[in-house]
């Protein structure tokens, strides 16, 4: 799963052991890797129970040892940075497996080297754009759900449930003919809600980019990254 560009101001905040603020950053980063990150993992790792360990007990490595304080946007996207750290993480475990296997006793994995050369790339380029896909398909699943939060409240759970038919991606999409029977609505109504939900869906996909960005322009470029890797003819 890929790793969207983060806010480098609240990483250098991310620490287990500091204030509120600093908590939230550690809550906020964790929210928004978790998923790419596991998913990486499994994707290496046969054992799902051993891979949930290294997920966190990569995440606890991160932070413990301030890996985060030594990226910075001037090194590119944090993805990268993340990705590369990841990669030699694993690397590192491996090693440690090894050893433990020919008698070596139990090793630490540290991570103090594994965040160096984060300007060479980690791994190739086909594998960054297979973590990228799962990164926007995660993204693309939290703005879902925040939709569902909204429709809900509004006691319109079912009636969205036939709306989001209509959003990209989905599969045995309906005639507006078909959905506009089940809602007991006139086609032309329908067409209404469904291009207003799906501005409302464009519009909360914007706000979870948004929170993964560092800068306002950033955020067209990210949008047009998220809709290349769930485009790629190749996934």
């Amino acid at each position: 799963m890929a790793f969207p560009t983060t806010r480098w101001s609240l990483l250098a905040q991310a620490t287990i052991h500091g204030d509120a603020a600093q908590g939230e950053a550690v809550g906020q980063f964790y929210r928004h890797y978790r998923g790419p990150v596991l998913a990486f993992i499994r994707q290496q790792t046969p054992d799902q129970a051993h891979a949930e360990d290294l997920m966190q007990e990569f995440f606890i490595h991160l932070i413990n040892e301030s890996a985060l304080q030594r990226a910075t946007p001037r090194r590119g996207r944090f993805r990268s940075f993340l990705l590369g750290a990841l990669t030699r993480f694993l690397s590192r475990v491996r090693g440690r497996d090894a050893a433990e296997k020919r008698g070596g006793g139990k090793m630490p994995v540290s991570l103090d080297d594994s965040t160096r050369g984060i300007d060479e790339p980690a791994v190739p380029t086909s594998v960054a754009m297979a973590f990228d896909r799962e990164w926007a398909r995660d993204l693309l699943q939290r703005a879902r759900k925040d939709l569902d939060a909204e429709w809900r409240a509004r006691g319109e759970a079912e009636v969205l449930a036939v709306l989001l038919r209509f959003l990209p991606g989905a599969v045995n999409t309906p005639s507006y003919e078909e959905a506009a029977e089940t809602l007991g609505w006139p086609p032309a109504r329908l067409k209404t809600e469904v291009f207003r939900v799906r501005k409302q869906f464009r519009e909360l996909v914007r706000m979870e980019v948004a929170i993964t960005v560092d800068e306002p322009h950033e955020i067209d470029a990210e949008m047009a990254h998220l809709h290349l890797v769930l485009s790629d003819p190749s996934a």
